[in-house]
């Protein structure tokens, strides 16, 4: 009995934690690429993450993002591994912009109301998680053309301070296709105020693209669309001095950086105005 005994207690092992493994790098402005095993659990900073049936996930970090975040993961065993992300911090650039209509720099009262709905609108429409996991196809730019406009830079309007800017400006003619740069439903078409026409796209998981300052839009609300798909044309709509494809990624309200996203996808990228 002793030795049946012995070998059972050298046969029983303590249940296992979960496999992680992330893609991306830990920067502000960055979207990380996770995966784990199916079943898991997973939490960043005590929330919850919406995982894959295969284990994948994503999460992203804003412009502003603490010098560290806790992620959690919680294996089909219950076993919870708790690890510590450092996430490196970046130097924001400073542009000015000048000539824009002074009623697009210090709205009046009646626009401003309309500004705070529509971005009411926007917020509900980046809260979605839905399970879809589009963005696994990856990402390519959607327009051809020199990025004039850089993530996170500190915006210098009419020589006004205002919010940084939240994704990336490729110069481009009048007229020039602006494509999905992913795979997703298209969430929202609207004319608004700043951003003039806007097309926003849902990639699953939290994960959004936003396409603005547009000519025309050649999709509808609740298309099912592959990455590449013609969504509109290049324009200078809403709060814009000339041209221009304003191109913005998000993970829920994070705001994250298109150029940092592409490098996990490296199918060709907007080129960087020098």
């Amino acid at each position: 009995m002793r030795a049946l005994a012995a070998a059972a207690l050298l046969m029983w092992a303590a249940p296992a934690a979960a496999e992680v493994s992330l893609t991306g790098r830990l920067e502000q402005g960055g979207l990380v690429l996770g995966r784990t095993d199916p079943g898991s659990s997973v939490s960043l900073d005590g929330a919850p993450v919406r995982v894959a049936t295969d284990g994948s996930f994503v999460i992203g970090f804003g412009r502003n993002a603490k010098s560290q975040a806790r992620l959690s993961v919680r294996s089909p065993s219950g076993v919870v591994d708790e690890r510590v992300l450092a996430i490196e911090p970046r130097d924001w650039p400073t542009q000015r912009i000048d000539g824009l209509p002074e009623e697009k720099v210090a709205p009046d009262p009646q626009q401003l109301k309309r500004i705070r709905d529509e971005a009411k609108l926007v917020a509900e429409r980046r809260r979605r998680d839905s399970a879809t996991v589009s963005f696994a196809g990856g990402f390519m730019a959607p327009a051809d053309g020199v990025v004039s406009g850089v993530f996170g830079s500190q915006r210098i309007l009419n020589g006004q301070p205002r919010a940084p800017h939240s994704g990336s400006d490729i110069a481009a003619p009048a007229g020039a296709p602006v494509r999905a740069a992913a795979a997703g439903i298209v969430s929202l078409i609207r004319d608004l105020f700043f951003t003039g026409k806007t097309v926003m796209i849902d990639h699953g998981h939290g994960l959004s693209s936003i396409y603005a300052h547009l000519s025309a839009t050649t999709v509808h609300e609740g298309d099912a669309i592959e990455r590449g798909a013609l969504i509109g044309r290049v324009g200078a709509s809403g709060r814009a001095t000339g041209p221009h494809l304003h191109w913005g990624v998000s993970w829920f309200d994070e705001r994250l950086d298109p150029e940092r996203v592409l490098a996990l996808w490296p199918t060709g990228t907007a080129t960087r105005e020098e």
